[in-house]
């Protein structure tokens, strides 16, 4: 639920949709993409515990778990209780905060024996349970060697976002930025062009020359909205940011 230029969980909506007995499993995206919400270990348990009573699996995706903000923390979903830890499938990877995506390289954390059976003989039958040997190498140097780096890529991150934030307010005021308390997206309220998805899409495209993710491609909330990549030298990301302003004031004259 947006609220108040805050995402939150509807877990009035959550209940009732896990208490359909066709519901089996849920997705959970931690920290979120595309809104940036790192949840809380409150709002945590409240939806392991619903998930729980309901026999709902949870599939916790965490992929951005690295890149969090001064300020917030990640609270893995199968830390918080051990039941939790029974009833989930965690997914970690390398890939954004490293960027090696190429690699193709990530992890499933399954404690529980039965659904790890599962699951390993469907990923044998799709035969993409064996990475290659650059892959498990440059995991390895990423999660023993890449503290440092990390670090002075969050600084960068930060960068850029006080850069985009301060940047909107004084160029691009009728934008909003709904603020990220983790990963390098960064969604961004853009209802007042009063454009619907196909429009604010050619906007961006042809007239700024920029391509961005349209809101739309994440359900019928996402209209009006765009997420933007900050995970991009300075340069690049000022370049982008003056063609939309060039843009939005365009279209005033």
């Amino acid at each position: 639920i947006f609220n108040e230029g805050r995402y939150e969980m509807d877990f009035e909506d959550l209940e009732r949709k896990a208490q359909d007995p066709a519901v089996k499993l849920l997705l959970l995206c931690s920290p979120h993409n595309p809104v940036g919400r790192v949840w809380t270990r409150d709002e945590l348990i409240r939806l392991g515990d619903i998930c729980l009573r309901n026999n709902v699996l949870v599939i916790a995706d965490e992929i951005h778990c690295d890149l969090v903000y001064e300020g917030f923390c990640h609270t893995p979903f199968a830390s918080l209780k051990e039941n939790f830890l029974k009833n989930s499938i965690t997914c970690t990877a390398p890939s954004k905060t490293f960027n090696i995506a190429g690699l193709q390289i990530s992890n499933l954390i399954i404690p529980d024996r039965t659904i790890r059976n599962k699951v390993t003989r469907e990923l044998n039958i799709s035969r993409v349970g064996d990475p290659n040997v650059f892959a498990v190498e440059a995991l390895i140097a990423a999660y023993t060697e890449g503290e440092e780096w990390l670090q002075q890529l969050m600084e960068y991150l930060k960068g850029n976002l006080d850069y985009l934030c301060a940047f909107s307010e004084e160029h691009l005021p009728d934008f909003k930025v709904i603020m990220p308390q983790g990963t390098y997206l960064v969604w961004l309220d853009c209802s007042a062009l009063k454009m619907n998805c196909e429009e604010l899409n050619r906007f961006f495209l042809d007239n700024a020359r920029v391509q961005i993710n349209e809101g739309s491609m994440f359900g019928r909330n996402g209209e009006g909205f765009v997420r933007i990549n900050i995970a991009c030298p300075r340069a690049l990301l000022e370049e982008g940011l003056n063609r939309i302003k060039e843009a939005v004031n365009s279209r005033k004259v």
